[in-house]
Formats: C-alpha cells, structure tokens, sequence
C-alpha cells in the first residue's frame, strides 16, 4: 500500500499546483482591468497566454484528483496525469522564455509600443511620469498636457539625452523600470511553477511504482495460496 508520507507529499504539492493554476487565472484577470502603463506592458494576448496556463494547470489539479481516487491496481490516471504535466512545462517554458526575450531589448521593443499608443495615451504618461518624448526630447514627443509645453520641450531639447543625470527627463526610464519590474516577476513566477510540475511529476511517478509494486507483491502472494513470504 502507498504510504501516507508519499500520498501527503503529493497531495502538498498538488495543492501547490492548484495555488499555482488559481494564481494563473487570478491575475491574467486582474491585470485587464484599465491601466494605461499596466496595459501597456501587458498585452491582450500575454494576459490570454497567462489564462490559458493557469486553465491547464486547474484541469491539470483535476486530473490529479481522479488519479487519486481509482482503485489501488489502477495507474492509468497518474500516466495521464504525467502527460498533461508534460504539456504544462511546455506551456511555461514558451511563456517563460517569451516574457524573458522580451526584457532583453525592453528599450527598443517599447520604443515601438510606446509609438503605438494614442497621442492622449502618451500625454498621460508623459505628465504621469514628468518626462518628454521617449530617447529624447525630439522623438515621438507630445507637447500637450500639464508637463510637456512648448517652454518645457524647447528647454529639454538642449540636453544631452545620453547623460545619465538627464534620464528622467525623458519617458524611456521609468517606462521600462516599470516594465522590467513586471516582466521580471511574471516570467519568475511563471518558471517558478516548472519546480511545481517537476515536484508533482517525481511524486506521480513514486506513486505509480509503489501501486506496481504493491500489485505485483499481491499476484505473487495470490499464486502462493494468499500466505505471503514469512
């Protein structure tokens, strides 16, 4: 019989699983909710790649459970089981390593999506963060708002964009600190499920040879005369 540490085991870590494919969903839906830099950071579709991990993952917890009631000889639930853990990794290795490419050029990739944005978008971040234009000055400025008058741009035009001590005056610094702050934690967050799927896999896996065993031991015994082995 499966001893109760390893079935404690795997029933933790399965719980782990569920937090995880909760935690998925929960937040690929929390984030569309309007946010002008929360949006821009992260996309319709990154929010929808977030849903669809966090759905397979749950399927997954059920999956789990009815592997977990079938009667002791039975294994093909954890088999099944393994593969749609199998499927899982998958899963947060593409989504994982995209988020990860993204932040290695993240100034020139939101160069472009800042250039995507509505004027009255970037007039929002621009009086939000009291920075003009995107490199500099002079590139994908909007001189409009509280922050960004004409006075204001023709004064910050004179400045060397390249100098470290006049970067906050310009959009392209706190626009990709926050979004390396939130790349870096989602993709982080989303590799931190593989230990999850890898634990869960380990004990599935322990699980599946002691209920082998254990039925094997029983074939043996029932060809004895049911007298066991003493």
């Amino acid at each position: 019989m499966v001893s109760r540490k390893l079935m404690g085991c795997f029933a933790f870590v399965d719980l782990l699983l569920l937090a995880a494919g909760a935690i998925a969903v929960a937040f690929s839906i929390i984030w569309r909710a309007p946010n002008i830099l929360m949006n821009m950071v992260l996309s319709s579709a990154d929010l929808t790649a977030g849903l669809v991990l966090g759905i397979s993952l749950l399927a997954t917890f059920v999956v789990s459970i009815i592997a977990v009631v079938q009667r002791n000889h039975v294994t093909l639930g954890f088999v099944v089981l393994n593969y749609c853990l199998i499927i899982d990794s998958i899963i947060v290795v593409v989504i994982g390593s995209f988020v990860w490419f993204f932040t290695l050029q993240e100034r020139v990739n939101f160069h472009e999506v800042w250039a995507e944005q509505t004027a009255q978008t970037r007039i929002t971040l621009q009086d939000q963060f009291k920075c003009c234009g995107y490199f500099d000055a002079t590139d994908l400025v909007e001189i409009a708002g509280t922050f960004c008058n004409q006075t204001q741009v023709d004064f910050l035009r004179t400045l060397d964009a390249a100098d470290d001590n006049n970067s906050h005056f310009f959009c392209v610094k706190p626009v990709t600190a926050f979004a390396d702050m939130t790349l870096n934690n989602v993709f982080t967050t989303t590799y931190g499920f593989m230990a999850i799927i890898i634990c869960l896999m380990l004990a599935s896996l322990c699980v599946i040879n002691k209920r082998q065993e254990d039925e094997r031991f029983k074939k043996i015994d029932a060809k004895r005369g049911g007298k066991g082995f003493v």
